[in-house]
């Protein structure tokens, strides 16, 4: 398989890109190519900085750069030639099978969306994200793609993402729960309320709303909420193990004696770190579009791109899109005839 990756999108340049694009090739022997979107130069200087000579590896140029500043708008009809567009390109003229990209994500989407286009049946794309919990972990979307969402898209979100922690994550049956402020089905907004009718009745192991309390409780394996709630979750679950993580810090190192224990206790939080890390994650799939599309951090390290590689061949391998594609077509045949599922069905007056 061939991935297509944004080199220049980043925080940190494409310095290291290359470092993770190597361990991630030394890694997965079914990537048969990886093409380096960006400024060659700076491409090959770093590529020679870290002495990778992989044949496996091509460079793309590409003259402009999306900034984390810019418009998404501005990716479509202005920077044409920016390293994130060129790597889209390439998908989309089926020369790469995938791209991944650092870059800003409201531009990912727009030049995803209007190059790749959406899958067909698929009516909003949803960015799906893997957060870890005490002995497992669950998917969280949309995170942020879709901001206003009507009830047909969350029941697609709920088909994308059983499609995705099913191929990816292996979790058999996925359990999927709806994001509410309350378990009683009078709950929600009109837009929830008219969701949750809609995946009582599609082919789900769907357990209804679950509240934020419910998250880290080890029994939903899919999330589903509109993308304006979905980011809110999301970056507050990760500022939160930041807060965490200073405040663990403080409690021990406040006197010699908790030192010791924390001492003894290295090894276990060093675990911890690892698995709350999301750099072990690789990046979150931008699902519901004709190609595979991930998104990792723009401040993302070697190791985040090293994963999202083998991600991405995982998501490749399992044909993902077609799956989503065929997924998506008997749930809207079953939901047709549902007034829920009508374009104005699940809108707030």
């Amino acid at each position: 398989m061939r991935i297509a990756l944004d080199a220049m999108g980043g925080d940190l340049g494409p310095e290291v890109v290359v470092d993770g694009v190597a361990l991630g090739l030394a890694e997965n022997r079914s990537v048969t190519e990886v093409v380096l979107v960006g400024d060659r130069e700076r491409v090959q200087s770093a590529l020679d900085r870290v002495q990778c000579r992989d044949s496996r590896i091509r460079i793309v140029h590409a003259t402009e750069v999306l900034t984390m500043d810019d418009n998404p708008l501005t990716a479509v009809r202005k920077k044409k030639d920016s390293s994130m567009a060129r790597a889209i390109n390439l998908v989309e003229d089926s020369e790469c099978d995938a791209v991944i990209s650092p870059g800003n994500t409201g531009a990912l989407v727009a030049t995803a969306s209007f190059k790749l286009r959406r899958i067909e049946g698929v009516e909003r794309p949803a960015i799906a994200t893997v957060i870890p919990t005490s002995s497992s972990n669950f998917v969280l979307l949309d995170g942020g793609a879709t901001p206003e969402c009507k009830a047909i898209h969350l029941l697609q979100f709920a088909i994308m993402g059983t499609v995705y922690a099913r191929e990816v994550l292996g979790k058999k049956q996925p359990r999927v729960g709806l994001l509410s402020n309350g378990s009683e089905e009078m709950k929600g907004t009109d837009v929830t309320r008219a969701a949750l009718k809609l995946c009582k009745e599609a082919d789900l192991n769907f357990i209804g709303y679950v509240e934020g309390h419910d998250l880290f409780a080890e029994h939903v394996d899919v999330v589903v909420a509109d993308g304006f709630v979905g980011n809110i979750v999301l970056k507050t679950i990760e500022s939160m193990g930041t807060g965490f993580k200073g405040l663990l810090k403080n409690a021990l190192t406040a006197n010699p004696l908790r030192q010791l224990g924390a001492l003894l206790a290295k090894g276990a939080f060093q675990e911890l770190k690892q698995k709350m890390d999301p750099e072990e994650h690789g990046g979150a799939p931008l699902l519901g579009l004709n190609g595979t599309v991930i998104k990792v951090h723009g401040s993302a390290r070697k190791q985040m791109f090293k994963n999202a590689i083998r991600q991405t061949a995982s998501a490749v391998q399992h044909k993902i899109t077609e799956q989503i594609e065929r997924a998506i077509g008997v749930a809207n045949e079953r939901a047709a005839h549902l007034p829920e599922a009508t374009p104005a069905g699940g809108q707030a007056s």
